[in-house]
């Protein structure tokens, strides 16, 4: 009697076990790769909003005529309970930072407001009633601070947590830049 040439029923079952074992650890990789992806683009997206928003600030605490932290008298806007952080007069009017709730559940953890008049095409203040809108949101408890370091000089910080899928650490992002303010 002549035996066919082929596999076995054990040795089909054991070389399927082995290719999903090399599948599973593949597609393990392959995820792990997708999740440091997602974690590579919200950092670089995150860092390019904290820049911005750190650039914002600065600009308009170097044009300010005057300044005071932690107070907003004269804010053009209702804070609703957010913390002001800064308040400035730059050009005769008001503009307030504030920090605290979002004012909409679209908005992660606390958010960095400014009340103040928006700006232009050509990029100067506008006439008109303040807008009070959010600038960056995801901010940690106290996640904006400014230091002044010596007259004339503040350094400015944002701290923003988030959390990302698949993983139980969230993600601290931390930006700061030194500017120019006002002496008085």
């Amino acid at each position: 009697m002549k035996r066919e040439a082929g596999f076995t029923l054990v040795e089909m079952l054991v070389s399927m076990a082995l290719g999903l074992v090399v599948a599973g650890v593949a597609m393990q990789g392959l995820m792990a790769s997708g999740r440091s992806g997602e974690r590579l683009a919200l950092l670089l997206r995150e860092r390019t909003v904290q820049r911005r928003t750190l650039a914002l600030l600065r600009s308009e605490l170097a044009a300010a005529e005057t300044w005071s932290l932690g107070s907003a008298t004269g804010a053009g806007c209702n804070l609703a309970g957010r913390t002001p952080v800064v308040h400035l007069v730059v050009q005769g009017q008001a503009i307030t930072y504030s920090l605290g709730e979002a004012p909409s559940g679209i908005w992660r953890g606390q958010v960095l407001m400014r009340c103040g008049p928006a700006y232009g095409l050509a990029g100067e203040l506008s006439p008109g009633l303040p807008q009070n809108r959010v600038v960056i949101d995801g901010l940690t408890t106290g996640g904006l601070e400014l230091v002044q370091e010596a007259p004339g000089l503040v350094r400015l910080r944002l701290k923003q947590a988030f959390s990302l899928r698949g993983s139980s650490q969230p993600l601290e992002i931390e930006s700061e830049m030194a500017g120019a303010a006002p002496t008085g």
